[in-house]
């Protein structure tokens, strides 16, 4: 079809036949389209108080930089600092993992290079490696590969800095190289390089990696004192802690026992079964991300049962879908754009997955649910890292039916699932494409 004059003439005459046409693009060019479409009413009808509240520390604040997923995990775990030694508030630092992050996940993607040598340079797998081969996001899996490997340390052992806050520079510097890397590898490969020359350039390549990052980030504590002051004003102190002592002495997770549940109602990811996503990590030796798919229900009462048992949970889901900053809703019904422009947005959960309308784009904390006289949930209460400013003192709504469809993934610790989801989480994972929207990293800032 051609869009002619008489198809403009049409469409004018069909948008001012009706007078709110009119008066909706005055509000809109005005005051901007979610502006204009706030639902007054839902806000009313989401407060801010629940059946079930954990107590937590001071809201945290991600800056500029895409490390949610970090801020997220971090906060469950000083959660249990916090209330072990009886302190008024604590942070770890995001910074810390910050810096093993993108050297790890600069040796992933050259070692994924080399897997891929004999792929051609414009065909769909090396342009999406090529993407975003150091960027901020992360999923669950992939931090705590980082923990077990090199532990965590409280916020004053590594502050935050200016690159650690604003990751922009930083990472186009990083990206910048790591192509020019993949460039050079491919170069040689196609020239007649052997795999063992290969590998001692990818060598010399990651000393110029970390040559960069502590220039940006400075050099990871590799040990520290700890000192800290309880709510009752009893001192305590452990002198030249590594960070994996830390980790394994105040936090004393075994991070094996927490499971990636999703929820992915699409064709291609029947439920009850296992997943994986290829090319997706950073630690090379590490474990392999991994999710079990249920239906959201299923999700629902896992995270309730751990919350009940006094325990935060880590999620994923699409924040920028149905939400306001103002006053921290998350509910499907904050803004009315179909009465506003006069459209319908019909789609399911599934169809937004596959048709790429919807993915998992940010990480956050549960710390607490309302729950009916059922004992179903209502609302849930959400710990954001985009400081106090943003939502309620830092803290965001959620309503149920929010969580149903834009709620992706929970971390969930395996005493609070049954042994047959146990069972299928183990089970051999499907490998899905790097492409799939399951792969996504959570980075929203």
């Amino acid at each position: 079809m051609e869009l002619t004059k008489e198809f403009y003439a049409a469409a004018e005459n069909h948008f001012d036949s009706e007078r709110a046409n009119t008066v909706a693009m005055n509000a809109v060019m005005n005051n901007g389209l979610k502006k204009s479409a706030i639902v007054d009413q839902t806000v009313r009808n989401q407060p801010h108080t629940y059946s079930i509240s954990l107590k937590q520390g001071n809201i945290t604040a991600q800056k500029q930089s895409g490390r949610c997923w970090m801020f997220a995990a971090l906060n469950v775990m000083r959660f249990d600092i916090i209330h072990s030694l009886n302190l008024e508030t604590f942070e770890l630092s995001q910074s810390y993992p910050l810096f093993y992050d993108k050297l790890e996940k600069s040796n992933y993607f050259l070692e994924s290079i080399l897997q891929t040598l004999d792929e051609p340079t414009n065909g769909r797998l090396i342009s999406y490696l090529l993407q975003s081969p150091v960027g901020d996001g992360g999923q669950w899996d992939m931090f705590a590969n980082l923990v077990r490997k090199y532990g965590v340390v409280p916020k004053d052992a590594m502050p935050e800095s200016v690159n650690s806050s604003a990751t922009r520079e930083m990472c186009s510097v990083l990206t910048e190289k790591l192509r020019t890397y993949a460039c050079q590898l491919r170069t040689a490969y196609a020239n007649g390089s052997s795999m063992e020359e290969l590998q001692s350039k990818k060598a010399d390549m990651m000393d110029e990696v970390y040559h960069i990052l502590v220039i940006c980030l400075g050099k990871p504590p590799k040990t520290f004192d700890f000192a800290v002051r309880t709510k009752d004003d009893k001192y305590i102190t452990d002198k030249q802690i590594t960070p994996q002592e830390f980790f394994a002495k105040y936090v004393g997770w075994n991070l094996d026992d927490y499971v990636s549940l999703i929820n992915a109602p699409t064709a291609d990811k029947p439920y009850h079964k296992s997943y994986s996503v290829k090319f997706l990590g950073n630690v090379v030796e590490g474990k392999i991300v991994r999710y079990l798919n249920l239906p959201a229900d299923m999700l629902k009462e896992a995270a309730i049962a751990q919350l009940k048992d006094g325990k935060p949970v880590w999620f994923g889901c699409d924040v920028g879908k149905c939400s306001s900053r103002e006053g921290g809703i998350m509910d499907l019904n904050t803004y009315d754009l179909e009465s506003l422009l006069n459209v319908e947005f019909p789609m399911t959960k599934a169809e937004r997955l596959d048709y790429g309308n919807s993915q998992m784009t940010h990480a956050m904390v549960f710390q607490g649910v309302d729950l009916d006289e059922n004992e179903k949930p209502v609302r849930w209460r959400v710990e954001n890292s985009w400081g106090k400013d943003a939502g309620k003192d830092g803290y965001y709504v959620m309503s149920d039916d929010w969580f149903t469809e834009y709620n992706y993934q929970v971390l969930i610790n395996k005493k609070y699932l049954p042994a047959e989801c146990i069972a299928e989480y183990e089970a051999e994972p499907t490998m899905l494409e790097p492409w799939d929207p399951m792969g996504s990293l959570a980075q929203m800032q």
